[in-house]
Protein backbone atom coordinates (compact mmCIF):
# COMPACT_ATOMS: atom_id res chain seq x y z
CA UNK A 1 0.00 0.00 0.00
CA UNK A 2 1.14 3.54 -1.06
CA UNK A 3 -0.01 6.06 1.09
CA UNK A 4 0.34 9.35 0.15
CA UNK A 5 0.24 11.56 3.22
CA UNK A 6 -0.61 10.43 7.44
CA UNK A 7 -3.94 9.30 7.67
CA UNK A 8 -5.63 11.57 10.23
CA UNK A 9 -7.45 9.91 13.42
CA UNK A 10 -10.85 8.69 11.74
CA UNK A 11 -14.41 9.22 13.45
CA UNK A 12 -15.97 5.67 13.44
CA UNK A 13 -15.21 4.94 9.75
CA UNK A 14 -16.76 2.83 7.05
CA UNK A 15 -15.45 1.66 4.07
CA UNK A 16 -17.46 1.63 0.33
CA UNK A 17 -15.75 0.03 -2.46
CA UNK A 18 -16.20 -0.34 -6.04
CA UNK A 19 -14.14 -1.68 -9.03
CA UNK A 20 -14.40 -1.49 -13.01
CA UNK A 21 -14.82 -4.92 -14.67
CA UNK A 22 -16.93 -8.04 -14.44
CA UNK A 23 -18.32 -6.29 -11.06
CA UNK A 24 -19.42 -3.28 -13.10
CA UNK A 25 -22.36 -3.70 -15.43
CA UNK A 26 -23.44 -0.24 -16.84
CA UNK A 27 -20.43 1.13 -14.90
CA UNK A 28 -22.63 1.33 -12.03
CA UNK A 29 -21.09 0.53 -9.12
CA UNK A 30 -17.84 2.76 -10.30
CA UNK A 31 -19.98 5.85 -10.89
CA UNK A 32 -21.91 5.78 -8.26
CA UNK A 33 -18.14 5.94 -5.90
CA UNK A 34 -16.98 8.68 -8.38
CA UNK A 35 -20.03 10.25 -7.54
CA UNK A 36 -19.42 9.88 -4.03
CA UNK A 37 -15.95 11.39 -4.20
CA UNK A 38 -17.01 14.76 -5.99
CA UNK A 39 -19.82 15.17 -3.77
CA UNK A 40 -18.33 14.70 -1.31
CA UNK A 41 -14.97 16.11 -1.62
CA UNK A 42 -13.00 13.17 -1.07
CA UNK A 43 -9.13 13.41 -1.14
CA UNK A 44 -6.92 10.49 -1.62
CA UNK A 45 -4.92 9.00 1.21
CA UNK A 46 -3.53 5.87 -0.53
CA UNK A 47 -3.29 3.50 -3.73
CA UNK A 48 -2.19 0.14 -4.33
CA UNK A 49 1.30 -0.62 -6.32
CA UNK A 50 -0.03 -1.25 -9.64
CA UNK A 51 2.68 -3.06 -10.70
CA UNK A 52 1.81 -6.07 -8.21
CA UNK A 53 -1.60 -6.41 -9.36
CA UNK A 54 -2.40 -5.08 -13.12
CA UNK A 55 -1.30 -6.93 -16.52
CA UNK A 56 -0.60 -3.20 -18.47
CA UNK A 57 -1.78 -4.77 -21.74
CA UNK A 58 -5.01 -5.26 -20.35
CA UNK A 59 -5.18 -2.24 -18.47
CA UNK A 60 -2.91 0.11 -20.57
CA UNK A 61 -1.32 3.39 -18.43
CA UNK A 62 -3.00 6.87 -20.08
CA UNK A 63 -0.54 9.64 -21.08
CA UNK A 64 -2.30 13.35 -20.73
CA UNK A 65 -1.05 16.93 -20.63
CA UNK A 66 -0.06 19.43 -22.84
CA UNK A 67 3.54 19.73 -24.68
CA UNK A 68 6.16 20.07 -22.39
CA UNK A 69 3.79 18.83 -19.39
CA UNK A 70 3.18 15.07 -20.40
CA UNK A 71 1.85 12.64 -17.59
CA UNK A 72 1.48 9.28 -17.21
CA UNK A 73 -1.64 7.90 -14.79
CA UNK A 74 -0.84 4.00 -14.37
CA UNK A 75 -4.03 1.99 -13.75
CA UNK A 76 -4.25 1.19 -9.56
CA UNK A 77 -6.92 1.19 -6.53
CA UNK A 78 -6.83 4.33 -4.95
CA UNK A 79 -8.55 4.82 -1.52
CA UNK A 80 -9.84 8.26 -1.12
CA UNK A 81 -10.97 9.49 2.28
CA UNK A 82 -14.48 11.16 2.76
CA UNK A 83 -14.58 13.77 6.22
CA UNK A 84 -17.38 16.28 4.92
CA UNK A 85 -20.27 13.74 5.15
CA UNK A 86 -23.91 13.80 6.49
CA UNK A 87 -23.23 10.78 8.02
CA UNK A 88 -21.23 12.30 10.72
CA UNK A 89 -18.72 9.77 10.38
CA UNK A 90 -15.60 9.40 7.69
CA UNK A 91 -16.06 7.54 5.04
CA UNK A 92 -13.52 5.64 3.08
CA UNK A 93 -13.94 5.70 -0.51
CA UNK A 94 -12.29 2.43 -2.44
CA UNK A 95 -12.37 3.45 -6.43
CA UNK A 96 -10.30 0.82 -8.25
CA UNK A 97 -10.24 -1.65 -10.81
CA UNK A 98 -10.53 -5.71 -10.42
CA UNK A 99 -6.97 -6.82 -10.52
CA UNK A 100 -5.47 -8.87 -13.15
CA UNK A 101 -3.46 -11.14 -10.92
CA UNK A 102 -2.64 -12.22 -7.05
CA UNK A 103 -6.22 -11.64 -5.53
CA UNK A 104 -5.06 -12.87 -2.36
CA UNK A 105 -2.80 -9.97 -1.44
CA UNK A 106 -4.74 -7.37 -3.35
CA UNK A 107 -7.57 -8.54 -1.02
CA UNK A 108 -5.41 -9.20 2.07
CA UNK A 109 -3.74 -5.81 1.62
CA UNK A 110 -6.99 -3.82 1.71
CA UNK A 111 -8.32 -5.70 4.55
CA UNK A 112 -5.66 -5.15 6.63
CA UNK A 113 -5.61 -1.37 5.87
CA UNK A 114 -9.77 -1.57 6.85
CA UNK A 115 -8.06 -2.98 10.19
CA UNK A 116 -5.72 -1.13 10.81
CA UNK A 117 -8.04 1.92 10.32
CA UNK A 118 -10.70 0.49 12.21
CA UNK A 119 -13.54 0.41 10.00
CA UNK A 120 -16.74 -0.16 11.53
CA UNK A 121 -18.34 -1.32 7.99
CA UNK A 122 -17.74 -2.34 4.12
CA UNK A 123 -20.41 -1.46 1.80
CA UNK A 124 -19.63 -3.13 -1.64
CA UNK A 125 -21.14 -2.21 -4.80
CA UNK A 126 -21.89 -4.24 -7.81
CA UNK A 127 -23.98 -4.09 -11.02
CA UNK A 128 -25.21 -6.86 -12.70
CA UNK A 129 -26.93 -7.73 -16.14
CA UNK A 130 -30.26 -9.08 -15.63
CA UNK A 131 -33.39 -9.80 -17.67
CA UNK A 132 -35.51 -6.61 -16.15
CA UNK A 133 -36.94 -3.77 -18.16
CA UNK A 134 -35.68 -0.30 -18.59
CA UNK A 135 -38.98 1.24 -17.93
CA UNK A 136 -39.49 0.27 -14.96
CA UNK A 137 -37.76 0.91 -11.60
CA UNK A 138 -33.67 -0.55 -11.03
CA UNK A 139 -33.62 -3.24 -8.38
CA UNK A 140 -31.12 -3.38 -6.37
CA UNK A 141 -30.34 -6.30 -3.91
CA UNK A 142 -28.80 -5.70 -0.46
CA UNK A 143 -27.23 -8.87 1.07
CA UNK A 144 -25.12 -9.31 4.58
CA UNK A 145 -23.15 -13.10 5.68
CA UNK A 146 -23.68 -10.96 9.28
CA UNK A 147 -26.61 -12.52 11.27
CA UNK A 148 -26.59 -8.86 13.38
CA UNK A 149 -25.81 -6.98 10.24
CA UNK A 150 -28.92 -8.58 8.69
CA UNK A 151 -31.11 -7.99 11.21
CA UNK A 152 -30.27 -4.29 11.90
CA UNK A 153 -30.48 -3.45 7.94
CA UNK A 154 -33.94 -6.33 7.07
CA UNK A 155 -31.85 -7.63 4.25
CA UNK A 156 -31.19 -11.74 3.36
CA UNK A 157 -27.88 -13.45 3.41
CA UNK A 158 -26.33 -14.48 -0.25
CA UNK A 159 -27.53 -17.43 -2.36
CA UNK A 160 -25.60 -16.71 -5.23
CA UNK A 161 -23.61 -19.69 -6.27
CA UNK A 162 -21.05 -19.26 -9.22
CA UNK A 163 -18.42 -17.30 -10.74
CA UNK A 164 -17.60 -14.30 -8.64
CA UNK A 165 -15.39 -11.25 -8.86
CA UNK A 166 -13.11 -9.21 -7.05
CA UNK A 167 -16.37 -7.73 -5.00
CA UNK A 168 -16.91 -11.77 -3.71
CA UNK A 169 -13.78 -12.01 -2.65
CA UNK A 170 -13.35 -8.40 -1.02
CA UNK A 171 -16.53 -8.97 1.15
CA UNK A 172 -15.68 -12.83 1.77
CA UNK A 173 -12.58 -11.96 3.50
CA UNK A 174 -14.64 -9.05 5.14
CA UNK A 175 -16.47 -11.42 6.47
CA UNK A 176 -13.75 -13.85 7.27
CA UNK A 177 -11.80 -11.02 9.26
CA UNK A 178 -15.20 -10.12 11.35
CA UNK A 179 -15.82 -6.98 9.69
CA UNK A 180 -19.52 -6.25 9.08
CA UNK A 181 -20.35 -6.31 5.57
CA UNK A 182 -23.07 -5.27 3.16
CA UNK A 183 -23.18 -6.08 -0.93
CA UNK A 184 -25.83 -4.03 -2.85
CA UNK A 185 -26.32 -4.74 -6.33
CA UNK A 186 -28.02 -2.59 -8.98
CA UNK A 187 -29.53 -4.99 -11.93
CA UNK A 188 -28.95 -3.46 -15.11
CA UNK A 189 -30.94 -4.62 -18.44
CA UNK A 190 -29.21 -6.71 -20.48
CA UNK A 191 -30.03 -5.19 -23.67
CA UNK A 192 -28.59 -1.75 -22.68
CA UNK A 193 -26.06 -2.88 -20.54
CA UNK A 194 -23.05 -2.16 -23.14
CA UNK A 195 -23.03 1.51 -22.21
CA UNK A 196 -23.26 3.54 -18.75
CA UNK A 197 -26.44 3.36 -16.85
CA UNK A 198 -27.29 6.22 -14.65
CA UNK A 199 -30.72 4.98 -13.83
CA UNK A 200 -28.87 2.41 -12.45
CA UNK A 201 -26.03 4.26 -10.57
CA UNK A 202 -29.16 6.30 -8.71
CA UNK A 203 -31.01 3.44 -7.88
CA UNK A 204 -27.80 2.43 -6.37
CA UNK A 205 -27.24 5.80 -5.03
CA UNK A 206 -30.71 5.73 -3.34
CA UNK A 207 -30.20 2.19 -2.13
CA UNK A 208 -27.00 3.52 -0.23
CA UNK A 209 -29.54 6.97 1.52
CA UNK A 210 -31.46 4.41 2.84
CA UNK A 211 -28.69 2.18 4.35
CA UNK A 212 -26.87 5.29 5.57
CA UNK A 213 -29.58 6.99 6.59
CA UNK A 214 -28.37 10.35 4.92
CA UNK A 215 -29.42 12.36 2.04
CA UNK A 216 -26.48 12.26 -0.61
CA UNK A 217 -27.18 15.01 -3.34
CA UNK A 218 -28.29 13.64 -6.71
CA UNK A 219 -26.78 16.13 -8.87
CA UNK A 220 -27.69 15.83 -12.61
CA UNK A 221 -28.15 11.89 -12.29
CA UNK A 222 -32.25 12.47 -12.53
CA UNK A 223 -31.42 13.92 -15.58
CA UNK A 224 -29.35 11.71 -16.65
CA UNK A 225 -30.96 8.77 -16.17
CA UNK A 226 -34.15 10.10 -18.09
CA UNK A 227 -32.11 10.79 -20.99
CA UNK A 228 -30.77 6.83 -20.46
CA UNK A 229 -34.58 5.70 -20.61
CA UNK A 230 -35.55 7.59 -23.47
CA UNK A 231 -32.76 6.60 -25.56
CA UNK A 232 -33.47 3.25 -25.16
CA UNK A 233 -36.70 3.70 -25.70
CA UNK A 234 -35.83 4.78 -28.98
CA UNK A 235 -33.63 1.79 -29.45
CA UNK A 236 -36.49 -0.34 -28.29
CA UNK A 237 -38.80 1.64 -30.75
CA UNK A 238 -37.12 1.00 -33.52
CA UNK A 239 -36.77 -2.94 -33.46
CA UNK A 240 -39.81 -4.89 -33.18
CA UNK A 241 -38.43 -7.78 -31.79
CA UNK A 242 -36.23 -5.52 -28.85
CA UNK A 243 -39.98 -4.18 -28.29
CA UNK A 244 -41.58 -7.46 -27.66
CA UNK A 245 -39.25 -8.44 -25.71
CA UNK A 246 -39.26 -5.54 -23.40
CA UNK A 247 -42.89 -5.85 -23.32
CA UNK A 248 -42.67 -9.37 -22.45
CA UNK A 249 -40.13 -8.38 -19.23
CA UNK A 250 -42.76 -5.53 -18.22
CA UNK A 251 -45.61 -7.52 -17.98
CA UNK A 252 -43.19 -10.39 -15.52
CA UNK A 253 -41.96 -7.70 -13.33
CA UNK A 254 -45.90 -6.26 -12.92
CA UNK A 255 -47.05 -9.75 -11.97
CA UNK A 256 -44.01 -10.88 -9.62
CA UNK A 257 -44.58 -7.51 -7.82
CA UNK A 258 -48.14 -8.08 -7.23
CA UNK A 259 -49.29 -8.65 -3.73
CA UNK A 260 -51.00 -12.51 -4.37
CA UNK A 261 -48.79 -13.48 -6.87
CA UNK A 262 -46.40 -15.05 -4.88
CA UNK A 263 -47.09 -16.86 -1.31
CA UNK A 264 -43.39 -16.93 -1.07
CA UNK A 265 -43.01 -13.66 -0.95
CA UNK A 266 -45.81 -13.29 1.39
CA UNK A 267 -43.69 -15.56 3.79
CA UNK A 268 -40.87 -13.81 3.29
CA UNK A 269 -42.47 -10.22 4.01
CA UNK A 270 -43.88 -11.68 6.74
CA UNK A 271 -40.82 -13.34 8.68
CA UNK A 272 -38.98 -10.30 8.05
CA UNK A 273 -42.13 -8.28 9.89
CA UNK A 274 -41.27 -11.03 12.95
CA UNK A 275 -37.77 -10.57 13.14
CA UNK A 276 -38.72 -6.57 13.12
CA UNK A 277 -40.53 -7.50 16.25
CA UNK A 278 -37.99 -9.63 17.66
CA UNK A 279 -35.38 -6.71 16.99
CA UNK A 280 -38.38 -3.73 19.05
CA UNK A 281 -39.06 -5.99 21.97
Amino acid sequence: MIEFEDVPMLRDPIMIAAFEGWNDAGETASATVAHLIETWDATPIAALDPELYYDFQVNRPRVSGDAGNREITWPTTKIFLARDTPLDRDVLLVQGIEPSMKWLSFTRELIEFATEYEIGMIITLGGLLADVPHTRPIPVTVTSEDEETRQRYDVEPSRYEGPTGIVGVVTDAAHRAELPTLSCWAAVPHYAGGSPSPKATLALLTRLEELLDALIGHADLPDQARAWEHGVDELAASDDEVADYVHSLEQAQDTTELPEASGDAIAREFEKYLRRRETDD
